[in-house]
């Protein structure tokens, strides 16, 4: 799997600096801070109907009493009740959404993906007590399970697109693979970051989970970084080319950037002979 490292990115407009971009007003900003409160108090109550009463006997309308809010509030927040004990996800997902788009043209994007899915760990490990208790619960109720399975599964797509974005088309003859290659590699850096939480989580919330984390994606970057070649062929690399200008001026060298330098030398000596 070879990357595009260097992404080109929109020219900016002369007549709009950089830094003339308005900020989120304040308004927007409480907006956002009250319905994330909002969110967590109704899953905060679902999730204690749901270890007191069993989730199949909990209702909607018990969920929205408990918070002290009308049903119709709840479904401004939640499509359904399972959707109620995953209230950051979607917050989440703008964040690492994030990452990706301000990701530098010189990182790998491998790394901007790590980046962006440890968004997710902040989730869980800025309340750790609430994440230890939802996974507790998420065991023992499939349906809960399953809406888990779905918010992971936004991620992937979020992270295969990128990836898929960043191929290099001249790397290979088939490109024909890049969805899947690219999927495949998503689905590594989610699972080895699930990898890590599940243990955490099982320790309940302790330990040190950023150093779990680095350590499992120096794993997936030193397996997918550099390419997945089963079942494809690559490129042979192409032997550096020079030309000589007409009248003796000036020396072109095209060589590619993985070409050895005494390869790069020689076809500039012999290039120089035949003028």
């Amino acid at each position: 799997m070879q990357y595009v490292q260097g992404m080109s990115q929109p020219a900016k407009s002369a007549r709009t600096p950089a830094t003339a971009e308005p900020p989120e007003s304040a308004a927007g900003s409480r907006a956002a801070a009250q319905r994330l409160k909002m969110r967590r108090e109704l899953a905060a109550a679902a999730m204690e109907l749901f270890a007191t009463k069993g989730y199949e006997a909990t209702t909607v309308d018990e969920i929205a009493a408990a918070a002290g809010v009308a049903r119709r509030t709840f479904f401004r927040h939640f499509r359904s009740k399972e959707e109620a004990i995953f209230p950051d996800h979607d917050d989440t997902l703008v964040r690492a959404e994030a990452v990706l788009n301000a990701a530098p043209a010189h990182e790998h994007p491998l790394d901007t993906v790590c980046r962006g899915i440890k968004e997710v760990m902040k989730m869980y490990a800025a309340r750790p007590e609430i994440s230890v208790a939802r996974y507790k619960l998420t065991r023992e109720v499939p349906t809960l399970r399953e809406a888990e399975i779905a918010s992971v599964a936004r991620y992937e797509r979020l992270f295969t697109r990128y990836l898929l974005g960043h191929f290099d088309e001249h790397a290979h003859d088939d490109a024909g693979d890049d969805p899947l290659l690219a999927e495949v590699a998503a689905s590594a850096v989610v699972t080895a970051h699930n990898h890590v939480l599940r243990r955490w989580l099982r320790a309940d919330g302790k330990g040190d989970v950023e150093a779990g984390l680095d350590h499992a994606f120096a794993i997936v970057r030193k397996t997918f970084g550099t390419g997945i070649m089963a079942g494809r062929r690559t490129v042979p690399a192409r032997p550096p080319a020079a030309s000589v200008a007409p009248h003796g001026e000036v020396l072109v060298t095209v060589a590619r950037t993985d070409a050895p330098l005494d390869e790069v030398m020689r076809t500039i000596e012999q290039a120089l002979k035949e003028r």
